[in-house]
Formats: structure tokens, sequence, C-alpha cells
């Protein structure tokens, strides 16, 4: 046989009639190690063609262009719902799986966390574990009003299913003033606490739109504060209650400097950065983060993943 005839006849025996490579250097009188040479150019020079039926092969695609358009680490694409009202269920379902594997991969000291719906259908779902010498701390502060979705409730939810412990980050999202805030931060015990948020070894957070289907639009913004305001000045959305501009820098605006959060630069020291969000109202502020290279992994839809990768 020419090289041609052993590539096809090969590639037949493996994929259609699902030999090993061993058996086929038996049945054709060549070593393994030929046999895998002809596999691999039947499949380079288009002889045979591998395909996907599984919905879920476009997702794992959009995970690669995904990586590839932003730099990510990884990215997780789980499929957008029919019914918008199970995107946070859908999201935390492929969050609490991503972190699964990877605090066991990982084994990190320290996980610190946002608060929001996707944040508390990640606890819910994740798989209980006896993780005593984590440290599960508050990334930022949190509202006012009580809910299960709050910053202090999602920070004991982790620190319960993990059985790890839990540090609260017991202050209001904004201050009153830019003084207010470095007068705040200015004292020991919080000049502690933001040093150790900084020092995580994995951050996992979400991010907010500027319009009424924000949380913290509606319950987390100071009194004098309005969207318009904000969406004047350039906003399309928060990571860590500041507010970002489509290029995923933050704008001009007082709410910046009054936000008790950790500076972005501090925040980007944080080797694993994990962002999980999605929805239509989403996208400007997803992209932006990405831009940015806020998130160094993305958990989201199929229908944002393919927002961020036409924008």
């Amino acid at each position: 046989m020419d090289q041609q005839q052993l590539m096809v006849k090969a590639a037949w025996l493996y994929h259609v009639e699902g030999l090993t490579q061993a058996d086929i250097g038996e049945r054709m009188n060549l070593t393994r190690r030929r046999v895998n040479e002809l596999l691999a150019a039947a499949t380079r020079e288009g002889v045979v063609r591998i395909g996907f039926t599984s919905p879920l092969a476009e997702n794992v695609e959009l995970e690669a262009r995904l990586c590839e358009r932003f730099g990510l680490e990884e990215a997780v694409i789980a499929p957008t719902p029919g019914d918008p009202r199970l995107l946070h269920a859908v999201l935390g379902r492929a969050a609490a799986a991503y972190l699964d594997r990877l605090i066991q991969y990982r084994r990190p000291a320290s996980i610190g966390v946002g608060w929001g719906s996707t944040l508390r259908e990640t606890v819910r779902q994740m798989t209980p574990a006896s993780e005593p010498a984590i440290d599960v701390c508050s990334m930022m502060g949190g509202l006012t009003r009580g809910s299960e979705i709050n910053t202090f409730e999602i920070v004991r939810g982790f620190a319960q299913v993990l059985q790890a412990q839990c540090n609260y980050f017991a202050a209001p999202i904004y201050a009153e003033s830019s003084q207010s805030r470095d007068a705040i931060i200015s004292q020991s015990v919080f000049e502690k606490i933001f040093r150790r948020i900084v020092g995580v070894d994995i951050s996992f957070l979400s991010v907010g739109d500027v319009s009424d289907q924000s949380l913290q639009v509606r319950y987390g913004l100071p009194p004098g504060t309005s969207p318009a305001d904000l969406l004047a000045a350039g906003a399309v959305g928060d990571l860590l209650g500041r507010y970002l501009d489509a290029e995923g820098r933050p704008v001009d605006h007082p709410l910046n400097s009054q936000v008790l959060s950790p500076e972005l630069d501090d925040y980007r020291n944080i080797a694993c950065r994990i962002v999980a969000s999605g929805g239509r109202h989403k996208h400007a502020i997803l992209r932006a983060t990405a831009r940015a290279g806020l998130a160094t992994v993305i958990v989201t839809d199929a229908d944002s993943a393919k927002a961020l990768l036409d924008g």
C-alpha cells in the first residue's frame, strides 16, 4: 500500500471498527508508533473529521475562544436557560462545580467572596466539605438592610458549606464621604482587614449593572446618588462596588472614593480572580471586566459569552 492507502485504512480501523492502535499494528504489520503517525496525519489532512453531537460542545468552544480573546486562565460556560428567572441557579450550579474542583486541586488557604444572587446559588449547590484550614472572608462592605444575598449571609454560607473559618467585613459598602472612608480605613483594624482581603488565594465575585435589576442600585446606593448620575459619568456597572466605564476603568464619580473595598490595583494582585455573572443586562460590565483583565476566570452563560466575543 502507498502512504495514502495506509493512512485511510488505519483511520478506518481505528474510528469505524474500533480497533486499538496495537490491534491495527498487528493487522497491518506496522509498529504502534507508525500507526499513531498515520492517525495523526489522517486528522491533520482532513481525511478524518471529528465532530461532536452534544449541544455542550458549543459551550466548550466558547470557553476556548473567551480564554484566547481575553487572556483568561479559565472560562466556564453554562447553557442559557429559556426562562431568565433560572439564570442565577444555572450559573450557580456551574460555579459550584468549578469551585469544588478548584478547591480540591489548589488547596487554597483563603477565599474572598462578594455577594449577590449568583453567589447565593453557588453556596446552595456546592458540595459540603471539611476545610477547617481555609479562611473565608468578605471582600467588601455590604448592604445595611438584611437580605439573604448580603455579604454577611454569603460569607457565612461559604464558611458553613466548607466547614471553614469565617471573617466578616462589618461595614457598609459606601461611607458617607471620601473623608469618612479615609478615616475608616486608616484605623488599624481596617488596615488589617484590607491586607487580609487582598492577600486571599482566590476571590469569587459577581458584577452589577446600572439598572433597577441591580440589587446595589435598588438597595445600596447612598442618598443623593442616582443611576442617572452614574450613567452620565460613563458607568456601565460595578465590580467590588467600584463603577467602571466600558473599558473597565473607574469612572470619575464621588462614589468611587467612598467605597469600602480594595483598590483595583491591589485586587489585581490576587492570583485567581473569579467573576460569575450573566444575562443581557450584565453584558456591558462583563465585557468591561474582561477587557481590563480584572478576572482570570469568568463563569457566565452561552448567550453572554457570545455577546462578549462579538463586542
